[in-house]
């Protein structure tokens, strides 16, 4: 009905049955209250978020690999950097969020694009002991190369990234370790 009346009308609200209602059915003092509970929720998380990527990105890549021996107001404005990197990163992000049926699936899309990975990482470090760091880091990059290149080229559904990433990071790992020898270095 609402399409015969007017064929521009957005008709997909799964994301909204929640809002309409509380908007219909709870009295005003009571919406009030929610949506400042459901903003201080989402304004913490994404807050803590933030700090968590700015952090891992100065003290794990950046304190590691580029400025070992900067001081603490160095890392510190390079922590703001990342901050509004990632923040900016999480921007863009949101702004293709209406290219998806829902919410849901976009976050599911988008985790199973690295949660396979990542999954497989944490396996190979309590089960496989066989698969050492350096072999374990450079088969997370082909299997998320593997993962992204499924995902452009293929109709398999995104669920299934989870799977493949997690078991390409197994087989790269035991392949590389096996076949790829790491020199001993002799110490002085």
């Amino acid at each position: 009905m609402i399409i015969q009346h007017n064929p521009d009308a957005e008709v997909n609200d799964k994301d909204y049955v929640f809002l309409t209602f509380v908007l219909n059915h709870l009295p005003h003092g009571l919406i009030g209250l929610l949506l400042a509970v459901i903003f201080s929720a989402a304004m913490s998380s994404t807050s803590s978020e933030l700090n968590a990527l700015a952090s891992t990105t100065t003290v794990d890549l950046y304190k590691r690999s580029m400025k070992k021996d900067g001081d603490e107001t160095h890392y510190l404005n390079v922590s703001k950097f990342w901050t509004v990197f990632w923040g900016i990163l999480a921007i863009l992000f949101a702004s293709y969020a209406h290219l998806f049926d829902n919410l849901i699936q976009l976050v599911n899309w988008l985790g199973s694009i690295f949660y396979g990975t990542i999954l497989g990482i944490f396996i190979a470090a309590f089960y496989v002991k066989y698969i050492k760091a350096n072999a374990v880091f450079y088969a997370a990059l082909l299997a998320q190369a593997l993962v992204l290149t499924f995902n452009f080229t293929t109709d398999i559904g995104y669920l299934w990234f989870n799977v493949i990433g997690c078991l390409a990071v197994i087989v790269f790992g035991i392949i590389l370790q096996t076949f790829v020898k790491t020199p001993v270095k002799v110490s002085d």
